[in-house]
């Protein structure tokens, strides 16, 4: 009724062109809410004062003139002015009601809409380094960037899903040495761990000891000269980032180049396999896994630093190639290149961004961690400088949740080891509550991830009470063969008129936000809206469940559309649930 009622709005602009009254260049939207206030009707509209200006009149007589020319009024029981020139629509009960009609008809596609239509979009989220298994904190992008992505396609848009890999930055090479000394360890050495390595009692070890198995003591060289003659570590008084750098160098001399890249191989392939598998149970999959290091193969740093160059973003100092991102609003200016010739990390993610827009993308999402917000405007000024439109990127920061369990917060840290795996909260609490519970809330907003309340088969764990409405319905039609019924919906679609009751009223106007919520959710990047939605929904099925029977044995045409009311619920608390990643339960 929404979509049909604004079509009529626009029917009667077109009107006020064609008469003379409005003039034809005038643009206004004929967009419809709903009221707070129910006595203010299904559906209101300032229309009126969109156009009261442009006619020359005041908002009110605008709003006659609007209402005269609104001839259309199928499905419509009464249309008021209200206020300084408002329109207040009435449906009638049984054009609107069809709506449930429409909803068990479209089924899955029901809330789908085509707002993207032509348009692509690129999603890259997650990209954690594959320096070690996923944590709770890299779950919670993972399923706001999973939904985000489902969201908009929901819509129309053309969606790819990306994974930007890591594979070539410094915490690579931490990585690759600190796997080589577990390896050297597995060879018998006996050796201090550095401050700055990857202490892992778990994946550390166990690559070193694929490593070993495959190599055999091909690798393994005398700690005497491994540690032989370098700058002193963190505990000695030393500086821990000079002294890790000093052992990756002592590495890649020792090992040569195959050697040291067998070693960091081994730790690459290996991590990335195991996030590979645990985002696929996740049920977060990716159209491409994008890595770093083809940018630096294929030149692409290099051409983005040239192309800065070329158009005077550039300068050299001390060695150094800047970038003037002063220029552009940033702090400060920022190294591309450094004294050495090594591009800087900040050069790779320019290419990287350069390149996203090469390959023809309307619009570009970036799903980064809150910890990366003073990243956004050094980013978008060197899109603005290669002659992009930043207004392009956007950049959704998503704060790391915060995991509860008995009550006690549980600390992370990836360097010491003592963290909790996206698997094992997988494992402890189901995939299902770990989607759902880490995009309840809006993502720039901090999130208590409580483990007991997951696990709760409670009316107080929203996921299992959204679930349960589903099963709820589904329950009634189990009982109809029992009860001697059969549900004969056309029946149903004669008695619309008398759901009258204020728990049919509620739960049919929460089942005609639904195609709305989907699509704000979708161009606001909030998941979370619908999952307020669903809880609402479900709320307002459960009291109607609780407070007035479905299968009336004396009166087939009510019991029928009730049952009408209740599957067209049914079907958008399933299509809800599966744009959350989550099912829809018939049984619980």
């Amino acid at each position: 009724m929404k979509a049909r009622i604004e079509q009529q709005l626009q029917k009667a602009l077109n009107t006020l062109k064609a008469e003379g009254l409005l003039d034809a260049a005038v643009q206004a939207t004929p967009n419809l809410s709903v009221p707070k206030d129910s006595t203010h009707g299904d559906f209101a509209t300032n229309l009126a004062l969109q156009i009261a200006k442009p006619m020359g009149v005041a908002p009110r007589a605008a709003a006659e003139r609007l209402l005269a020319a609104l001839t259309d009024r199928a499905g419509i029981r009464a249309v008021e002015i209200a206020g300084p020139g408002f329109l207040n629509f009435f449906v009638d009960a049984q054009a609107a009601f069809a709506l449930l009609d429409d909803i068990v008809a479209a089924g899955a596609a029901y809330g789908r809409a085509e707002i993207g239509k032509g348009s692509r979009i690129q999603v890259e989220f997650v990209s954690a380094n594959p320096t070690g298994p996923l944590h709770v904190g890299h779950g919670r992008g993972a399923a706001y960037g999973a939904v985000v992505a489902d969201l908009l396609a929901a819509v129309g848009y053309e969606v790819h899903r990306e994974y930007y890999v890591n594979d070539a930055g410094r915490q690579m090479h931490i990585l690759a040495v600190s796997v080589w000394l577990r390896y050297l360890e597995r060879c018998g050495a006996t050796l201090t761990f550095p401050a700055n390595g990857y202490k892992s009692e778990g994946y550390i070890f166990d690559i070193a000891a694929g490593l070993q198995a495959e190599h055999g003591d091909s690798l393994n060289v005398p700690t005497s000269e491994v540690f032989a003659d370098l700058p002193a570590d963190e505990p000695q008084g030393g500086d821990k980032d000079e002294y890790i750098d000093a052992l990756i160098a002592r590495a890649k001399t020792l090992l040569g180049e195959v050697g040291y890249r067998t070693v960091f191989d081994a730790g690459l392939k290996s991590i990335l396999a195991d996030i590979r598998d645990d985002l696929a149970e996740f049920g977060v999959t990716y159209e491409d896994w994008y890595s770093e290091q083809t940018l630096e193969d294929r030149g692409m740093i290099d051409r983005a630093i040239e192309r800065l160059q070329a158009s005077g973003h550039i300068y050299e100092q001390s060695g150094a190639l800047w970038f003037r991102s002063t220029d552009f609003g940033d702090d400060k200016d920022r190294v591309v290149r450094r004294d050495n010739g090594q591009p800087t990390y900040f050069a790779s993610d320019i290419a990287y961004h350069m390149e996203k827009f090469e390959r023809g993308f309307d619009r570009v999402i970036d799903i980064w961690g809150a910890d990366h917000h003073g990243y956004v405007p050094r980013v978008k000024a060197a899109l603005t400088a290669l002659g992009y439109d930043a207004g392009h990127l956007d950049v959704s920061l998503v704060q790391f949740a915060i995991l509860y369990r008995g009550g006690e917060r549980v600390q992370m840290s990836t360097r010491s080891g003592s963290f909790v795996t996206l698997r094992e909260l997988r494992e402890e609490v189901g995939n299902e509550a770990a989607r759902f519970f880490y995009v309840m809330r809006a993502a720039a907003q901090h999130l208590d991830f409580d483990l007991d309340l997951a696990k709760s088969q409670s009316n107080d764990n929203p996921l299992y009470y959204i679930q349960y409405a589903h099963a709820r319905v589904c329950s009634v039609f189990r009982q109809l063969p029992l009860r001697g019924f059969v549900h004969d919906p056309a029946n149903g679609r004669t008695a619309y008129a008398r759901l009258t009751e204020s728990h049919e009223q509620a739960l049919f106007k929460r089942l005609s936000q639904y195609a709305d919520t989907v699509a704000r959710a979708a161009v606001a990047l909030e998941p979370h809206q619908l999952v307020h939605y669903l809880r609402d929904l479900a709320q307002d099925f459960h009291a109607y469940y609780n407070a007035h029977a479905f299968l009336v044995a004396e009166d087939a045409p009510l019991r029928d559309a009730r049952l009408n009311l209740i599957a067209a619920t049914r079907q958008v608390l399933a299509n809800g649930l599966g744009l959350l990643g989550v099912s829809a339960p018939e049984e619980m």
